[in-house]
Formats: structure tokens, C-alpha cells, sequence
């Protein structure tokens, strides 16, 4: 499997505890406000995915994370409860904005929780910082671009829904890559080298261009997006509007005919 530098995807407890000991980090956490006000890792700041989706144009976005303290070098650790799909979009969209130094946390809130870990329903007292936009839309696909990629040996277009899911409709030519089958009981993501185990048996390597969707707001193929980015994949694409544009505008769909039912979470 073709390695680009090695990139961190995911932040571990241990370093964040530390990081956030040394005021070095600024952590989101993109839970419902109701649940962040309850409790938090603590300095978290709340951004709800909700919130986010609601206008996720550059211009707000950039409103967003300078209102969060953020600027261009201040490192950023995303978290949610669930599983890392969630804290996935919303890093990918900083990522797009041209922020470098975001991650996820390797585990969820809950798993934080019952490891004993520091958690308080603090508000942290916040000042606004300047980040700059450099959009970056080599992460990004378009519907159009699906298109005018369609034909291309050198795409791969992975859809990260449910199998039965991708078995009743999915974009011509997509593979299946269930999301449940990325993580492990703790983390959100497997061991690299599981990973790429699990992704060369799906022959899902090499310098390929990789393209990754949904069903509708890029969640699941934004934890699809950093699993892939995880093992040093140097070309990796979120089709972020997914299954639900690309159906709403009439494009082409196809169903898996004479489907084998079997379970792709197996090795």
C-alpha cells in the first residue's frame, strides 16, 4: 500500500490530557448542546453538528472557529458520541477551510467517561482568534465530478453505508465499505495495521484516487475519509452532499443484483 508522510488522524487520551494540562489544544465537542452542557471533556467547546450543517459555507464556517479561538496554528481535537462520525465531518470541514492540525480522539465521550477520565460542565471563557481561508478542494467531490470520474480506472468510489443499504442502491461502480466495519470495541478507528488488512482485502489501495460518500451529510464517509487517510492514503475525496444529492438529481443508480448476503465485517 503506497505510503504519503504520515499523517495524524487521531489523537490519543493520554496525549490530550496532556495537551489540554498545557493549554496547547483546542478541543470541539460536536454533541447537542443539551448533552455538552451536562457534561464535557473539560475546555471543550460545543459546536453541534447541527449547528454546522445548517450553513456549512466557508465564509460561516470560518465565523465559527474564529468565535472558538482558533487560529491557523492552533491544534484541534474533534470528539463525539458516535463512534467518530459526527466529530469526522466536522474536522473534515476544517480541514477543507485549511486548518492542518486537526484530529479526532480516538474514542468516544462514553469510552472517556468509563475509563475515569476528567469531565466537567464547565463553559470555558473563549476569545476570538483570526483564521485565515485557504480552501483546499482537492478533499472535496461534487456530483459532477462523480460524473466526469465515472469512467476512470485509476477511482476508486466507496460507499460506506449499510450492506443491505448499498445492496438495494448505490452509485454505478461503488464498492461497499460498511462504516461499522472501521472501528474496534473502543476506538474509532482499527489499529493501522488492521486497517490496511481490512482494506487490501477490499482491494482498496496504491496511488488510486479515492472517493467517499453517504447517505446524505458525509458522516459515515467522513469517518471513511480518515480511516483511509490513517494508512498514508495520499489521495482521499469526501463527496459531502452523498447519496441523498446525488439521488435527487436524478443521476444514475444501480441495484446489486443476484447479492450474496454475507457479512463484510468479517475478515
Amino acid at each position: 500500500m503506497s505510503q504519503e508522510k504520515a499523517i495524524k488522524t487521531t489523537t490519543n487520551v493520554d496525549s490530550l490530557r496532556s495537551e489540554i494540562r498545557d493549554k496547547s489544544v483546542r478541543v470541539i465537542d460536536v454533541r447537542r448542546e443539551d448533552d455538552y452542557k451536562q457534561s464535557h471533556i473539560p475546555t471543550a467547546v460545543n459546536l453541534p453538528l447541527a449547528n454546522l450543517l445548517s450553513d456549512d459555507s466557508p465564509e460561516r464556517v470560518l465565523k465559527l472557529v474564529n468565535s472558538m479561538g482558533i487560529d491557523d496554528e492552533t491544534p484541534v481535537v474533534v470528539y463525539d458520541d458516535t463512534f467518530g462520525a459526527l466529530a469526522s465531518r466536522v474536522a473534515w470541514t476544517l480541514e477543507y477551510l485549511g486548518h492542518s492540525d486537526v484530529s479526532l480522539l480516538e474514542t468516544t465521550f462514553s469510552t472517556w467517561k468509563s475509563l475515569g477520565l476528567e469531565n466537567d460542565n464547565q463553559v470555558p471563557n473563549i476569545q476570538s482568534k483570526e483564521h485565515s481561508i485557504h480552501l483546499r478542494p482537492e478533499i472535496l467531490a461534487t456530483s459532477d465530478y462523480l460524473e466526469k470520474s465515472k469512467d476512470n480506472s485509476g477511482v476508486i468510489l466507496i460507499d460506506n453505508r449499510e450492506r443491505l443499504n448499498y445492496l438495494e442502491q448505490h452509485i454505478p461502480g461503488a464498492i461497499n465499505l460498511p462504516y461499522r466495519t472501521l472501528s474496534t470495541q473502543d476506538k474509532i478507528l482499527r489499529p493501522k495495521d488492521d486497517m490496511k488488512r481490512l482494506l487490501e482485502n477490499r482491494r482498496i489501495s496504491g496511488d488510486s484516487e479515492i472517493i467517499t460518500y453517504c447517505g446524505s451529510v458525509g458522516t459515515l464517509s467522513g469517518l471513511a475519509y480518515y480511516a483511509l487517510k490513517s494508512v498514508g492514503l495520499p489521495n482521499v475525496k469526501l463527496y459531502v452532499r452523498s447519496f441523498k444529492e446525488w439521488k435527487g438529481l436524478e443521476k444514475p443508480i444501480v441495484k446489486q443484483q443476484d447479492a450474496h448476503y454475507w457479512d463484510l465485517s468479517a475478515e
